[in-house]
């Protein structure tokens, strides 16, 4: 399994660095769309939702939300004056609020299941409040541009992949070799408090080597590092809040389609939380 979770990474990195950083940003858009659709159509077995047609529907609706968004704050006018549009800043918003709902229910299962185990239609707003606001917090950061640097952008997208990344990893492997004390046994037997530290430890020595390689102003330290723990712990809380519906649902992963890896959605419940937050706290400390 482990052969097989590096084979697929070191394909699907390429892929990912392609279109962060070649894509004009209207192409990134509709990359990010379409992984996010993807997503969606793995979500729909978590609603309870088996039927092809309706799973069509449900991914077709989320894209469709994206493209009138879209349409309604263009890529060229997402920045008007250094401000961003409201309408975006309004959707991420609504995303940071979900997350700290999730976190609630997270701490709380499984007695907060009964908040959605009535009607497939909650959890279905639960998705579109994971999918959506991410799409606009990654357009966003995408969109970022620094003294004229059309990278800029990209390699801050890079630097949330790489915190995604490193908690992931650091976690995987401090929890194999030191794993004892459960963290949420009732969501997700396997995570460990000794994965978490393992995670965030590493994470922020890939904020430290960042900060060091780009000359972070010292003066903005204390933005910096907030904002990177605030996005690892939340990338965490992601993957729990996947793991937490799965589990309600009864499925073990939301796809096959990468070996070794699952679904699309196991690969990027992190980062369905990351981003957003990331984007709050960008705009609240650093922008």
């Amino acid at each position: 399994m482990l052969k097989q979770r590096i084979i697929t990474a070191l394909l699907l990195v390429p892929v990912a660095l392609y279109g962060v950083f070649m894509l004009p940003l209207w192409g990134f858009a509709l990359f990010i769309q379409g992984v996010l659709m993807l997503g969606a159509w793995e979500w729909s077995p978590l609603m309870g939702v088996r039927r092809t047609s309706a799973r069509i529907a449900y991914t077709l609706f989320v894209g469709a939300i994206i493209g009138v968004l879209s349409w309604l704050a263009p890529y060229e006018h997402l920045w008007e004056g250094g401000e961003l549009s409201k309408l975006i800043y309004y959707t991420i918003l609504a995303g940071g609020v979900w997350w700290v709902v999730a976190l609630a229910m997270i701490v709380n299962y499984p007695s907060s299941r009964r908040m959605w185990s009535r009607t497939r239609a909650i959890v279905g707003v639960f998705g579109l409040l994971i999918f959506i606001p991410t799409w606009a917090a990654l357009v966003t950061v995408r969109s970022i541009d620094i003294d004229e640097s059309r990278f800029f952008g990209g390699w801050v997208v890079l630097f949330i992949l790489l915190l995604v990344w490193a908690a992931d990893v650091g976690a995987y492997f401090a929890g194999v070799r030191y794993g004892r004390n459960k963290m949420m046994p009732a969501v997700s037997p396997g995570k460990t408090m000794e994965g978490l530290c393992g995670g965030v430890t590493l994470a922020f020595v890939v904020m430290m080597v960042v900060a060091h390689w780009t000359k972070v102003p010292a003066d903005q330290f204390t933005g910096y590092y907030l904002t990177g723990l605030f996005t690892v712990v939340a990338s965490v809380f992601g993957d729990l809040n996947e793991s937490m519906f799965k589990r309600s649902a009864g499925v073990k992963d939301s796809g096959s389609i990468l070996p070794g890896h699952g679904g699309i959605l196991d690969r990027i419940d992190s980062l369905t939380a990351a981003v957003p937050i990331f984007t709050l706290a960008y705009l609240e400390f650093l922008h």
